[in-house]
């Protein structure tokens, strides 16, 4: 092999190198750094929940008391299924304990959701999709008492467009209410706080007896994140 084909293959295995080992951009380097630091990443692994918004669930349900033995919920937009370990476990719905009443957990996401114990997934479905809401309806043994939604549109890098997609996703939800929710029953739902907010809160007051704002401690401070927790559902007249 002559000197010069040498030094080019060398060359190019020390570019190609460069590439596979080039540092994390700026915002990656930021977003694994706040992960290592995060304290609800490490309990999330220390107790085995598939990501760390379960804290957010469980500390707004161990305020509420959303989620009670027998319970029947819906987890929309469940990927990865966070959520709906913590359903599982405070419905009961796997059984888990033989003394208290078993409750019954169904989610669905346009992603696709692990088997978990206890739930019963609609992967690669949308949920906004009426379709979709009459495979939901197809699934539970009777009408549900809680509408859960953590889910979130693909940011697009437009804080207004993204906020407005997000209240858009919410107001399906008022939907798929009617069909499946039970009278008095509660809806929790992620939105990002903008001027499109306030529409989805006047929506709900018509069809929930109370709705209040709450942001978790488990949401980092510095989102917008909130969720509306409506609560006493009363089917609307037309």
């Amino acid at each position: 092999m002559s000197t010069t084909k040498s030094v080019f293959l060398v060359s190019r295995t020390l570019h190609c190198s460069a590439r596979v080992l080039k540092k994390p951009k700026a915002a990656e380097q930021r977003w694994l750094q706040r992960q290592r630091k995060d304290p609800y990443v490490k309990a999330s692994h220390k107790q085995n929940f598939r990501c760390r918004s379960a804290f957010k669930l469980l500390e707004i349900d161990d305020k509420f008391k959303l989620l009670l033995p027998g319970h029947v919920v819906v987890d929309c937009g469940a990927a990865p299924g966070a959520w709906s370990q913590v359903a599982v476990q405070r419905v009961n719905s796997a059984g888990t304990d033989p003394s208290a009443p078993r409750g019954t957990v169904v989610g669905a996401d346009l992603l696709n959701i692990a088997a978990l114990d206890g739930a019963h997934f609609l992967s690669h479905h949308d949920v906004t999709d009426p379709a979709t809401h009459a495979k939901l309806l197809q699934l539970l043994p009777k009408r549900a008492h809680v509408l859960l939604s953590d889910m979130a549109p693909n940011a697009s890098g437009f804080k207004e467009l993204d906020c407005e997609k997000l209240i858009s996703s919410c107001l399906t939800l008022i939907d798929l209410a009617e069909m499946v929710l039970r009278p008095g029953g509660s809806l929790l739902c992620k939105y990002w706080d903008g001027p499109f907010s306030h529409s989805l809160q006047e929506k709900l007051s018509c069809i929930f007896g109370s709705v209040r704002i709450v942001k978790p401690n488990a949401s980092r401070k510095d989102s917008s994140e909130r969720y509306f927790l409506a609560r006493m559902y009363r089917k609307p007249i037309k």
